[in-house]
């Protein structure tokens, strides 16, 4: 008799069921897994072995074989321990043998018979409620797996000995409660930062239209207590991108204790990153820093230190908004929809920009060109916005902290997200912000007044702008006009967006 355990295993964010089929028959004594396991898997043997004879139970003296189905499917992970063990305690008749159908199970085992969190279990809890089935996971994973539906049945325990008993009926295990993660702190406040009013302009616009933003001042100008402090003024995920990201850091092993949060992602990886942290992939393909910041911030601060194979990797999920990761033999694509926003010095020294300074290596000028030429052109004219930060003086720091902080942009930036939401949903597209806006649609949603459209036909032949340059001017002009609470885009909407984009294209040129 050949006893089936239902499981799963992940593409990406996409849970696809695997069926594990237990068999003890007779012969000599052995414990084979096949099905492609990996080395995980294939240790899952010794584990099973180990938190059976901790639950009182002995593996009976015979052939057992354990077949991964679809063979042809690379199994990978130790969340198979869980369906390993269930299924073979039902052959040997340790529990009822029926007592596992209609559920999806996961789970890692301890040597004494404990549970342990694993990765995944909200793809997979939401894979199988589409499937009509409940799940059977471990207890630190179960208020994760409460969110996928409040009908949907939950077994999450301990022990391998919780579960035998609750399905022998001597103990019942209640159903887990969805978990909320209480923000740390007070959290940082743009009321914080004194000066750079500019600055904090050019925040607001970004986080209202979703626009990518690079900032370029000396050591020490606040760039990175800026960029900080953006997620401060980001409105919280709505119930569908809530489920993005929770997908996401859950096959990352990104979730703690269970809990979710409804948080923008802000992800600051050091400027040493490989591109595999930074894209995604590696041996299992996981994601990587620009998927787990879906829906949120990227920081990349030091951004010319960073490799150009790195940087030049991140052009085409900034268009698409999502990342393909091929390998030998797997294809697995990842949500990539992210702000960018970065931080660089005008020169290696960072003092190019003072009056009174004279480089070393030469000219100022011919000094921050040579640095700010390890960004290639096409990177840089994927940036919506390009300011200056200049360094804070005495002056600027003995005076009182500003009157207006973090709560007062952010009540704006909810705003005119919520007029483009309105905007795009009568529409009937799935756009979110005006980045993500197309060109077709920008011709819809623009209505230049005539003299918005003369300034903006005079910079783009006198700045030779290209098209996705161009493009990206329009998105601003209409997130600003957003923020002025205006259905047309006037001359003064043109004239800031254009201004924004003055300097990234001095920098592209330079690149």
């Amino acid at each position: 008799m050949v006893q089936r355990v239902s499981t799963v295993a992940f593409e990406g964010i996409e849970a696809r069921a695997v069926d594990v089929q237990v068999q003890v028959a007779p012969g000599l004594p052995a414990f084979n897994v096949v099905g492609l396991p990996d080395k995980a898997v294939s240790e899952a043997r010794e584990r099973v072995r180990s938190a059976m004879i901790a639950a009182g139970l002995a593996l009976p003296a015979r052939r057992i074989t354990v077949n991964l189905a679809p063979a042809d499917l690379p199994k990978e992970g130790s969340h198979y321990d869980l369906p390993i063990a269930l299924g073979l305690m039902a052959a040997i008749g340790a529990i009822p043998h029926d007592s596992l159908n209609g559920y999806t199970v996961l789970g890692e085992l301890g040597l004494d018979g404990s549970l342990a969190p694993v990765a995944g279990v909200l793809p997979a809890a939401i894979g199988a409620n589409g499937r009509g089935e409940g799940l059977i996971c471990p207890a630190g994973c179960g208020p994760e797996a409460a969110w996928a539906s409040p009908e949907m049945e939950i077994i999450a325990a301990g022990s391998l000995i919780q579960l035998a008993n609750h399905f022998k009926g001597t103990q019942v295990l209640s159903r887990p409660q969805p978990k909320v993660r209480e923000p740390d702190g007070a959290g940082l406040d743009l009321a914080d930062i004194k000066g750079q009013e500019s600055a904090k302009r050019a925040l607001e616009i970004a986080a209202a239209g979703g626009h990518n933003l690079l900032m370029v001042g000396p050591p020490g100008a606040g760039k990175s207590m800026l960029a900080a402090r953006l997620p401060s003024i980001l409105p919280p995920l709505s119930p569908a991108e809530l489920l993005e990201v929770s997908m996401i850091a859950s096959v990352a092993g990104e979730i703690v204790g269970g809990a979710l949060t409804n948080r923008r992602p802000f992800r600051a990886p050091h400027h040493s990153a490989s591109m595999p942290a930074l894209v995604g992939g590696g041996l299992r393909a996981k994601p990587g820093e620009i998927s787990l910041a879906h829906n949120g911030v990227l920081f990349l601060d030091e951004l010319p230190e960073f490799e150009a194979r790195v940087l030049d990797s991140l052009r085409q999920p900034l268009e698409t908004g999502e990342v393909a990761i091929s390998r030998a033999n797997r294809r697995v694509t990842y949500p990539a929809r992210f702000m960018l926003v970065a931080a660089m010095n005008p020169c290696r020294c960072g003092r190019a920009s003072e009056p009174d300074f004279s480089c070393k290596r030469g000219a100022n000028q011919r000094c921050a060109a040579d640095y700010q030429s390890r960004l290639s052109g096409p990177l840089l004219d994927r940036m919506d916005l390009h300011i200056e930060v200049p360094a804070v003086t005495a002056a600027d720091l003995i005076l009182p902290p500003p009157a207006e902080g973090s709560a007062e942009m952010r009540t704006r930036v909810a705003r005119a997200r919520a007029i483009q939401a309105e905007r795009y949903g009568a529409l009937g597209l799935s756009v979110r912000t005006n980045a993500q806006a197309g060109g077709t649609v920008l011709e819809q949603i623009i209505k230049p007044d005539p003299g918005g459209l003369a300034l903006l036909r005079e910079a783009s032949d006198a700045m030779r702008l290209s098209a996705r340059g161009y493009h990206r001017v329009l998105r601003v002009a209409r997130t600003l006009a957003d923020l002025d609470g205006e259905d047309h885009v006037r001359r003064v909407h043109f004239a800031e967006a254009l201004a924004y984009r003055a300097l990234t294209d001095d920098l592209r040129r330079a690149a």
